[in-house]
């Protein structure tokens, strides 16, 4: 899906166990490695069965009775789908060499949506997926590839948006109480508060799709 490849970082020697990261100007590698489940935090990417996996969620449980384990959620970066898993506390996990660079987003081109390294000029094209629903166009993004094929964009954790449609707003009203849904201008949708009006500029969560606030 990449148009033009990565400047790749060279691969240290004498790695010892456990994952590695090394960067450059332009992107940073994660080495193939292994990780504790008790070491999760979202956005990891991990390997299973030969796939690439992003940890969505993750909740570590002691029951009263059996051994801990950590109780998670997670995206196959290959196909899309999410599922929950289950690992022991502790339990090495692999995790998945991975290179991420900065793109800018600037401009959609039919079906694709078209990012430029600001440095070389180098252009890469990407069909839509989950994570355009908050892109703006100069939004500065984070490309990840995985054996040479990109397999998720990250945006920015947080991103002001134009509300372009929504029902009247409640004036005055900012106690909260009532929620409904509100049209950005990346023709995503979100719940927001009931005094939220048209033309409102909100802060959205682009992890979770959530109202922060008016920006």
């Amino acid at each position: 899906m990449l148009s033009r490849s990565v400047s790749w970082c060279s691969k240290p020697r004498g790695s010892s166990a456990g994952y590695r990261t090394q960067s450059s100007r332009r992107s940073t590698r994660v080495y193939a490695g292994t990780t504790s489940s008790n070491d999760f935090k979202n956005g990891l990417t991990i390997e299973i069965d030969g796939a690439p996996y992003k940890v969505v969620e993750f909740q570590h449980v002691k029951p009263g009775k059996g051994s801990a384990f950590v109780r998670s959620k997670i995206k196959n970066l290959l196909t899309g789908n999410t599922n929950e898993k289950t690992f022991r506390a502790g339990e090495k996990v692999d995790t998945a060499d991975i290179v991420r660079s900065k793109r800018q987003y600037t401009y959609k081109d039919g079906e694709d949506f078209c990012f430029m390294d600001m440095e070389t000029y180098d252009e890469s094209r990407l069909q839509e997926d989950e994570w355009a629903k908050f892109l703006k166009e100069g939004m500065q993004v984070e490309i990840c590839e995985w054996n040479g094929k990109v397999i998720d964009v990250a945006l920015p954790n947080t991103v002001e948006l134009l509300v372009v449609e929504c029902d009247p707003g409640l004036k005055g009203d900012t106690s909260g109480g009532g929620s409904k849904p509100a049209k950005v201008e990346t023709g995503a949708t979100v719940t927001v508060p009931l005094f939220v009006q048209i033309d409102d500029v909100i802060q959205v969560d682009t992890r979770t799709g959530d109202y922060l606030g008016r920006a």
